[in-house]
């Protein structure tokens, strides 16, 4: 299905809503094979293999959900969004089991009732629910038409939102080059700072050493005229 772009979490889901409307569509053709007198043994194994699917599917979605929870690949408000929908999915699949199991609650309406049960996405919606205004004097062929209509209107809506990460994607990698260019200029300064740094240690200590030598000069230019004057001194006769 086009829309989700690289988020196999959300495909998984959208995987999951669609094995309980045919879920749904197995039981009802069941029901009719019961109602009619036919043997509905090879629907109803079928149905079991579908329930048992859709229950590994779900629990999958929640291991994936848990992960990108704790490795923080999604938001808070994601996170909650997602576990919203993995117990609206759940409560889908008990609904499913007890009508599998309770074949007395169907009537001839059964395909129908399916069709308005399963336009809701299999988001916690009472499979014995008031039909609505919405779907009320509608036939099961315009009913199906108004949710293919809106499967359409979701994938719409996932193509915008697909697209808004795609460029909010491109941003964060520009941001992230900017920041890696950056930090090589840096590396290069704090380089060229430890070479400056070493030199100037260098001459400090070249300057100690000069500074020492003029030192020891200045005490021999003392003494050489002390010694002269002494001399001159010892050389001049006294009176």
């Amino acid at each position: 299905m086009a829309g989700f772009g690289g988020d196999s979490w959300l495909r998984d889901h959208e995987t999951c809503i669609r094995l309980s409307a045919e879920i749904m569509e197995k039981i009802n053709e069941r029901n009719d094979l019961q109602r009619n007198g036919k043997s509905h043994s090879r629907v109803s194994a079928k149905v079991r293999t579908l329930l048992k699917k859709f229950t590994e599917d779900v629990e999958s979605l929640q291991v994936k959900l848990n992960r990108a929870v704790s490795t923080y690949q999604l938001t808070q408000n994601e996170g909650d969004r997602r576990q919203m929908l993995i117990d609206e999915l759940s409560t889908k699949g008990r609904q499913l089991e007890d009508t599998f199991s309770n074949q007395s609650r169907y009537t001839a309406a059964t395909d129908r009732t399916g069709l308005i049960s399963s336009s809701t996405s299999g988001f916690g919606q009472d499979l014995w629910e008031e039909e609505s205004e919405q779907t009320r004097g509608l036939s099961a062929t315009e009913i199906r038409s108004q949710q293919l209509q809106a499967i359409e209107e979701q994938d719409r809506g996932l193509e915008a939102l697909s697209s808004v990460i795609s460029r909010q994607k491109q941003m964060g990698q520009d941001i992230g080059n900017e920041l890696d260019e950056h930090n090589e200029i840096i590396d290069d300064i704090n380089t060229h700072i430890g070479h400056t740094d070493q030199r100037l240690v260098k001459e400090t200590k070249h300057i100690r050493r000069v500074s020492k030598k003029a030192e020891d000069c200045t005490y021999l230019v003392i003494i050489v005229g002390l010694l002269i004057a002494i001399v001159v001194i010892i050389a001049i006769p006294t009176s």
